[in-house]
């Protein structure tokens, strides 16, 4: 029988949207594990069903429950495909957050887990100190010489692998730099009344391994009319917290971020990374016994923005450059398509971008494989996951595979890698490509 704690961490669980679940299967080919492997178990709807199971006693929380849990990719693919609307990605994510609970009760917890997720991405500064670690790294050519001695080996695999689609981050003094204000260019601002107010939302590894496409995003905005504010006190949006079953980590990062952006005075937030997007939207859904909090993430979310998704919403870029002859296509990030519903909007972008010969991918909102640090804890899977996306990719014949996400484009650029297409073809993260052009 389970012990008192671990039914009241069942409780966790919304037994009614458990029960929404029809078992109809639509869900099956639209669910990368499933397609890869073909078991019950590692599709929405077995794994739904599992919860039940546990729900009910049937089962116990144990090491198959967990490993089924953690398989599965978190694209929320299913859910688009759901006729019932069943809000599977907060199933999972409930599911992880009592394995990881009865865990900790049992004393089973990691302490490089502990660490990652208590001690570093809570912290800003120590991340800021990550990211000059590894430009250093990077300049004095240590990750070369690892390279030749055999030393990159002591690293585990999925870190090797991926440590390869790494271009060089930014120095410790590109990034103090950094102006906390953009103002809105003079040449593109608008003709009447003030600029919007755009908070930037900086995000944690964003910040580390793609600091350019931060400063590039902000260059964009200011040539559409916008203020761009650097929010120094924010923190990381606990995406990856929540995804890995540390909601009350993830609820504490919201709490700081909401004040942050509150103090800021900030007309609009917007985010470059579908990822953090997804999370920062549904913030009021991790406040349901906190009226008074849930209250301000309302206000919070109402004000978010995916940075393409605002582009949308304001006058037409005026491009200065053209990019005649390039083909390119592109790549759904899926907490951008599946959890936000934006998927028309980069399309326009791109197609209003001078000279290019813009063609769409098959299946192009199909998971790369990438899914936070997916890539790092499932590494087999990923990889297979991301060499069927690059079929449809090399199917393209593009020149640019350009995508919406920091994991997406690490992703993307270590499939190019894998299909042997480096000469071919690059990917690029759509503010940097605009940024290109304008």
């Amino acid at each position: 029988m389970p012990d008192a704690n671990l039914i009241q961490l069942l409780d966790n669980f919304d037994r009614e949207e458990i029960l929404n679940c029809m078992q109809c299967g639509f869900c099956l080919p639209a669910c990368p594990t499933y397609r890869q492997t073909g078991k019950e178990a590692a599709s929405p709807r077995g794994r739904i069903a599992l919860m039940k199971a546990v729900v009910d006693r049937q089962l116990d929380v144990d090491g198959e429950f967990e490993d089924n849990m953690y398989l599965c990719l978190g694209c929320r693919a299913c859910e688009t495909a759901c006729p019932a609307g069943v809000p599977y990605g907060s199933l999972v994510e409930t599911a992880r957050d009592v394995v990881e609970r009865n865990k900790e009760h049992a004393g089973g917890r990691s302490a490089v887990r502990d660490f990652v997720f208590a001690e570093l991405f809570v912290h800003p500064d120590r991340l800021d100190r990550l990211a000059g670690m590894l430009w250093a790294s990077q300049a004095l050519g240590l990750q070369k010489l690892a390279d030749k001695t055999g030393l990159i080996n002591i690293l585990p695999r999925p870190m090797r692998e991926m440590q390869t689609a790494v271009n060089p981050v930014a120095s410790p003094w590109q990034r103090m730099k950094r102006e906390t204000v953009v103002p809105p260019e003079p040449a593109f601002g608008r003709s009447e009344g003030k600029p919007l107010r755009v908070g930037m939302f900086k995000g944690c590894i964003m910040d580390v391994m793609f600091f350019e496409t931060n400063q590039a995003t902000a260059r964009v905005l200011s040539k559409a009319g916008c203020e761009v504010v650097f929010v120094e006190e924010q923190a990381c949006c606990g995406a990856l917290h929540a995804h890995s079953g540390e909601k009350n980590g993830a609820i504490e990062l919201a709490k700081r971020n909401i004040e942050a952006f509150e103090a800021a005075g900030v007309d609009l937030i917007v985010n470059n990374a579908g990822g953090c997007g997804a999370a920062l939207k549904e913030y009021h859904h991790w406040f349901h016994e906190d009226p008074k909090w849930q209250a301000r993430a309302m206000s919070f979310v109402s004000k978010c923005r995916d940075a393409n998704e605002l582009l949308a919403e304001l006058p037409a870029l005026s491009f200065r450059r053209e990019l005649s002859g390039v083909r390119i296509t592109y790549q759904d990030s899926c907490h951008l398509a599946h959890g936000q519903g934006v998927r028309t909007q980069p399309r326009h972008l791109l197609q209003s971008v001078p000279g290019v010969e813009y063609v769409e991918m098959m299946e192009a909102d199909r998971c790369c494989g990438s899914a936070g640090i997916y890539n790092i804890t499932n590494f087999d899977m990923s990889m297979e996951v991301l060499d069927e996306k690059m079929e449809n990719v090399k199917a393209t014949r593009a020149h640019v595979v350009v995508t919406s996400n920091p994991g997406c484009l690490l992703q993307m650029r270590k499939g190019i890698q894998r299909a042997g297409a480096e000469a071919q073809m690059e990917a690029v993260h759509i503010m940097d490509l605009l940024d290109r052009v304008l």
